[in-house]
């Protein structure tokens, strides 16, 4: 039986370098696409077993490139994404130009399935530039290819997360921390060995042409996340409920940061809840059940953050 070779778009993100740890200990080859193969290749390399990992280098998404490498492949899985936007209509091309072109190349080559990343809680989101974009990926791909399977987790976090750690390193810096919309938004945070856990049952599936809601084993409010963080880091902050006015003028001023803590486009999207929506499958009623709990995955790591590190007393807080 032929080995099947799997062609990973977004390989050096959070969820691309444990889905090659996953992937290849189970005995399929990945060729895995980066922009920079020097900058990703000693962090990608130390994630696959000997000979199951081939690195690629492409930049601006060379379609003559692209051809030749999903021809050699047996699916397709695309994982990139972006939170924000550096350059004029970037959400489109990443969101929605690129699945639709990955998702026709699928068809034409007749790969078994091509799995799509997308995100939860987006359907509601009208005024979102984020979410309009990923949900007209969504669409396209749909179109495309009649074997593909969009996955829509909740926010995924692990210490590589740009989520936990963000916010543990604001609250080690900050007196006050704001809270959006009263911190009401509600997320189902899920972490990413238990997404990477759906995504290799997907692949080993007969699943195709199939959306499913990815969520954790728990519901929890903004507010909450903001508590839970400052426990396990042993800090006491201002938790200061910020006027819609105020909080999109701090947007202004965030978004034009090098890495931006926070957009006038996110902050729309923190209006809307990050839960299931009820209009597809979601990995509960196929029996992926969740087993990381936020608060107990995040302890693990938040030592980093915490005043004396990994030895500091927990129940002290400052």
């Amino acid at each position: 039986m032929k080995q099947k070779e799997i062609l990973l778009f977004g390989a050096s993100g959070q969820i691309g370098r444990h889905l090659i740890r996953k992937l290849t200990k189970n005995n399929y080859k990945i060729i895995a696409v980066t922009r920079n193969i020097h900058r990703a290749g000693y962090i990608l390399k130390t994630q696959a077993n000997p000979g199951y990992l081939e690195l690629v280098e492409l930049k601006n998404f060379n379609l003559s490139k692209i051809d030749d490498l999903i021809k050699r492949a047996t699916l397709c899985i695309n994982l990139i994404g972006i939170l924000y936007e550096k350059k004029k209509d970037e959400f489109k091309r990443i969101h929605s130009d690129l699945p639709a072109m990955l998702s026709q190349k699928s068809n034409e080559y007749n790969l078994e399935k091509f799995i799509h990343i997308s995100a939860l809680g987006i359907e509601n989101a009208h005024d979102s530039r984020y979410a309009n974009s990923k949900l007209d990926g969504e669409k396209r791909v749909k179109e495309n290819f009649n074997r593909s399977i969009i996955i829509k987790p909740s926010i995924v976090f692990s210490i590589d997360d740009k989520f936990s750690t963000r916010f543990m390193s604001l609250l080690s810096l900050l007196p006050i921390m704001p809270l959006y919309y009263n911190g009401k938004t509600k997320f189902t945070p899920i972490h990413v060995t238990d997404l990477v856990e759906i995504i290799y049952n997907i692949i080993e599936s007969k699943n195709n042409n199939l959306v499913l809601e990815c969520i954790g084993p728990e519901i929890i409010t903004f507010k909450e996340i903001i508590k839970k963080l400052l426990k396990l880091i042993n800090k006491k902050r201002i938790l200061l409920p910020l006027p819609l006015p105020l909080a999109k003028l701090s947007a202004k001023f965030f978004q034009l940061l090098p890495n931006p803590l926070l957009t006038e486009d996110q902050l729309m999207m923190l209006k809307y809840d990050n839960c299931i929506s009820g209009n597809y499958k979601n990995n509960f009623d196929l029996g992926y059940i969740p087993k990381r709990k936020f608060e107990e995955e995040v302890n693990k790591y938040s030592y980093n953050w915490r005043s004396g590190g990994q030895f500091a007393d927990q129940g002290t807080q400052k």
